[in-house]
């Protein structure tokens, strides 16, 4: 048996002897079983039953059913409707204005926040990368110099070897140029030494054959004739080298 069954039976009982604290009573206990709070001095969430001094059974039974008629009402407003919350109109000016509080402080955040870090990532990462083909540049200037330094110091070196080498030549020739001179001088020499005791032994190889055929001669002719002189022989090898 229900609470509103309860009310009917002792409303066709008694309906003059009840009074305002057990209908009270009844329809706190009413609220309670339909999960409204009971606490003492809570309201209800159903609505507020006032009860009257002197009040009939049958109108207090009539507050109670415009009541649960009520709640019935309520709970029947707050079905869903079956369509997706985002694509609801009746919601649309609550999204509209929480978007639009979104959307600045969104805009707030990355204007003042993010972008301002991100610039300054970029600015800082360009002049590093600036920096870096600066020296590059000037490293590869520095190289370029050394580079031609290195080829005028070589080709100066060359140079050098090559002047040094010539000159290393032209006194080597001057030096075997004087040593041959002299070498054939003191040749010369000895050559015109030796032709001058050839010329000597000769003539003086000359000068005894002569004689050496008068001898001849004188030996030959004695042995033949048995008489000639040395005069006569000399006079005669004398006349032959003339003739």
């Amino acid at each position: 048996m229900s609470i509103f069954d309860t009310i009917h039976a002792q409303a066709d009982v008694a309906p003059q002897q009840l009074n305002t604290t057990v209908w009270a009573d009844t329809i706190v206990v009413a609220q309670v079983e339909a999960g409204s709070p009971a606490s003492e001095g809570e309201p209800s969430s159903e609505g507020t039953t006032i009860v009257l001094e002197g009040a009939s059974g049958e109108e207090i039974l009539a507050t109670s059913e415009h009541e649960e008629t009520t709640t019935g009402t309520s709970s029947h407003d707050v079905k869903d409707t079956g369509v997706f919350p985002p694509f609801d109109t009746t919601t649309f000016g609550p999204q509209l204005f929480w978007l639009a509080l979104t959307f600045g402080a969104l805009y707030l955040l990355m204007s003042k926040v993010a972008l301002p870090r991100i610039g300054e990532v970029l600015e800082v990462r360009r002049d590093r990368i600036e920096g870096d083909l600066a020296e590059a540049e000037r490293l590869r200037r520095k190289t370029d110099q050394a580079i031609a330094s290195y080829e005028a110091e070589l080709a100066e070196a060359r140079a050098k070897s090559q002047g040094i080498a010539e000159e290393t030549r032209t006194a080597l020739k001057a030096d075997l140029d004087a040593k041959r001179a002299g070498v054939e001088a003191e040749l010369a020499k000895k050559v015109a030494v030796a032709e001058s005791r050839i010329q000597k032994t000769k003539a003086d190889a000359l000068s005894n054959v002569g004689e050496i055929a008068a001898d001849t001669a004188v030996t030959l002719v004695s042995r033949l004739t048995g008489k000639v002189t040395i005069k006569a022989a000399r006079d005669a090898v004398a006349s032959i080298e003339k003739g």
